[in-house]
């Protein structure tokens, strides 16, 4: 396994990290610690654009078929080594000495990979054999496109033995917006319902990502139709964990790169506690 001598950082998410195909380490800032990652768009494919995204070479598309048989090996090793060798001495620092969760993120939209409901099955089996902490996450981000296929349904009800968590992503409310950031004509209805369906299968966070595009932060309109959604979401009873709430914390591979900057502070902790007030825990980070 390809090492570095650099210590891993809260803004350093390369997925070659570790010399692996399909996993990697990211210290996470919103974990407080490990996360294992695993990327099954090692092609660097998504079926969305964001602008915000740090993928390089970013295209549109799907996961590529999953050799199983290699992730399981890779996920074997590495947790081997983080758990009996010295990669956490080596890489990462002492405050973030522990594994938070397994993730399953990367290079694209990973509900897109044919193999999802065998890779939640694999990574069960693999978690059995390692002494891990017994609140160990597994975490899938997603954009929720895909959560009406059959297979993805079954993937969720799986993770939700293993203490899982979605953690969907919705980062605007008006059709322009989603359009102009995510790039998707996804409309609010299906994102309702995909939502909805997430949820009843296993624990899900809204997933949030909050900036300023030509120095202006979303606009008023935009906020308050976010929180419309999210209150009717609560008072529908759609059993959401809360908010997860995050800014740029490092910088886009995308062409609208040079027009995204950070919200500040103030605009981020009044939006916080815009969205506590429906009654949704929200976590920040800024």
């Amino acid at each position: 396994m390809q090492q570095t001598s650099n210590l891993l950082n809260t803004s350093d998410h390369n997925r070659d990290k570790v010399g692996l195909t399909y996993v990697y380490p990211v210290v996470s800032r919103r974990a407080g610690g490990v996360s294992v990652g695993i990327n099954l768009n090692p092609n660097n494919a998504c079926n969305w654009r964001c602008v915000y995204c740090q993928v390089p070479d970013l295209k549109r598309g799907s996961a590529p078929n999953i050799n199983l048989s290699t992730l399981e090996t890779e996920l074997r090793g590495f947790l081997h080594e983080l758990v009996n060798g010295s990669f956490m001495q080596e890489q990462v620092p002492a405050e973030a000495r522990h594994i938070h969760d397994i993730a399953l993120s990367g290079n694209g939209e990973p509900t897109s990979a044919k193999e999802f409901e065998q890779v939640i099955e694999l990574i069960g089996h693999v978690k059995n054999d390692f002494d891990l902490p017994k609140n160990l996450k597994l975490v899938l981000i997603t954009n929720g496109s895909l959560i009406q296929r059959q297979s993805v349904q079954t993937g969720l009800k799986r993770m939700a033995k293993l203490n899982g968590e979605v953690w969907f992503k919705f980062d605007r409310a008006l059709p322009d917006e989603r359009q102009r950031i995510n790039n998707t004509q996804m409309s609010l209805k299906q994102i309702r319902k995909h939502i909805a369906l997430a949820a009843s299968y296993c624990p899900t966070w809204l997933q949030t990502c909050v900036f300023q595009m030509d120095g202006a932060p979303p606009s008023e309109q935009e906020t308050t139709a976010y929180l419309e959604f999210i209150g009717s979401l609560k008072h529908d009873g759609v059993p959401l964990q809360g908010v997860l709430l995050y800014g740029l914390a490092r910088p886009s591979m995308q062409p609208e790169a040079a027009i995204l900057t950070k919200v500040n502070e103030k605009w981020m902790n009044s939006f916080s506690a815009r969205i506590q007030v429906l009654g949704l825990s929200v976590k920040s980070s800024p």
